[in-house]
């Protein structure tokens, strides 16, 4: 079972899953992106950035 990278919180991604997808830290509510699929792999979700129209 994969973990949170911030808070080590056990986590149960969905069923469903892709590759690329953002689920949340049900414990402290870091966001997480899948980067693999078999077996789950977790790391931190970029930061999006405003781009401010440039």
């Amino acid at each position: 079972m994969p973990s949170c990278t911030e808070c080590s919180a056990p986590l149960s991604p969905p069923t469903d899953a892709v590759e690329g997808e953002i689920v949340p830290c049900p414990e402290c509510g870091t966001e997480l992106e899948i980067v693999g699929l078999d077996p789950v792999a977790l790391a931190l979700a970029p930061e999006v950035e405003e781009d401010w129209g440039e």
